[in-house]
């Protein structure tokens, strides 16, 4: 793992949060997407090395919407960016970590993302990451 490539933060409105962290950080949000196969809309600040996500779901039956039923807006994940996503998979597993996926699949921000059950990683949720060529 290279390093913590972002903090991903569940919130209920990406039109309520987005003004409140441009506030926060003093930065624009320099980015919105929506990932479908997430059922999820994003929004990415930076300031400096250090990147959000904001993440609002768009289906009442989202891993979003679940979890803000679950736990409230909050923390969801943080992701390691990592040289090779598949490397780095195929080592965790051996490790005995439980992937999520066994394939790496398309993320936001032109990134190949796979998640570690927070069941093998003492309650966190852990994104892997890779930009994609």
């Amino acid at each position: 793992m290279l390093k913590v490539e972002h903090i991903g933060i569940a919130v209920q409105s990406l039109d309520e949060m987005i003004p409140f962290y441009e506030k926060l950080l003093n930065t624009p949000c320099y980015k919105t997407e929506v990932v479908e196969s997430e059922k999820v809309n994003t929004a990415f600040f930076q300031k400096g090395t250090t990147k959000i996500e904001l993440l609002e779901s768009i289906s009442e039956d989202g891993v979003i919407a679940k979890f803000l039923e679950k736990k409230g807006e909050g923390i969801h994940h943080i992701a390691f960016e990592v040289e090779d996503i598949e490397s780095e998979m195929k080592r965790l597993s051996d490790e005995g970590f439980q992937l999520l996926q066994t394939v790496p699949k398309e993320g936001a921000d032109n990134k190949l993302v796979c998640f570690l059950h927070p069941k093998s990683t003492k309650g966190v949720l852990i994104e892997l990451c890779m930009e994609r060529k």
